[in-house]
Order: structure tokens, then C-alpha cells, then sequence
């Protein structure tokens, strides 16, 4: 994958099974994000675009990806964590068994897709504050 998970190559260390309360933590943690519904199920937007939302009673969380490369690492390395189905099949975005994947994993996913849908000034102020430019 171009980003951080392709870099290092699958979290395979660690509890399998993250919470929804995990779940929520890393996706509210990244700037920008913000929280609404879909389809009646907890979602969550960046920029006002879809990033993620769950799905089946809160076992599946949707993400979209942005990347159809890297989704299809991750439903190659890690098909017990990462799915389709056939209505996301022509969107580069994929579906992760809660039950099953790593929170690592999960973070570094969720950061690759942050920065690929971030808008511009979200990136440039998290370069910034990596950089320690506080200049702004």
C-alpha cells in the first residue's frame, strides 16, 4: 500500500478485535473528522465527504479507501479483517470485521485513508504540527 500499512506491511502483532469505542477513538481522532448518521447506523464524515460509517448491528465498519490498490493488499493480506461485497465492488472502499482486525492495523488504515481525503488544510496543518512549525 502507498501509505503507512503498505510501508510496513500488515500489523500482525496484537489482540485481533477492536471495540466500537476504539473504533470511535480513531476515527475521531483524526482532524477533520466528524460524526453523524447513515442509514440509521453511527457515520462518519471528513471535508463533508463519506469516510466511514458501521454497519451490521456495529460489527462492520465501512471505509473508503480511496485506493483500490490498497484495498485489494489488504483483501489480500488480511481476509479474515477486510471484505467486500458485491455493491462495493466498483468503490475503492472495504469493509472490516471489527471481531477480527488489529487496532494497529485499523489505525494505520483509517490514517491512509484520512490523508488521501483530507482537504488541503488539514494536511498542511498536520505536516505543520509534525514538523513542530508553529508558526501559523
Amino acid at each position: 500500500m502507498g501509505g503507512s500499512t503498505g510501508n510496513r506491511g500488515p500489523a500482525t502483532t496484537g489482540k485481533r478485535g477492536v471495540s466500537l469505542a476504539t473504533v470511535r477513538r480513531l476515527v475521531l481522532g483524526l482532524p477533520g473528522v466528524e460524526e453523524g448518521t447513515s442509514y440509521g447506523m453511527p457515520s462518519f464524515k471528513l471535508g463533508g465527504k463519506f469516510f466511514a460509517r458501521l454497519r451490521d448491528d456495529d460489527t462492520v465498519l465501512v471505509v473508503h479507501l480511496r485506493s483500490f490498490d490498497d484495498r485489494d493488499t489488504l483483501l489480500e493480506h488480511e481476509p479474515a479483517a477486510f471484505f467486500i461485497t458485491d455493491h462495493y465492488r466498483n468503490y475503492p472502499t472495504v469493509l472490516v470485521r471489527l471481531a477480527q482486525v488489529r487496532a494497529r492495523m485499523l489505525a494505520d488504515v483509517l490514517m491512509d485513508a484520512w490523508r488521501r481525503g483530507a482537504p488541503r488544510r488539514l494536511l498542511k496543518e498536520q505536516s505543520d504540527s509534525f514538523s513542530g512549525d508553529h508558526s501559523r
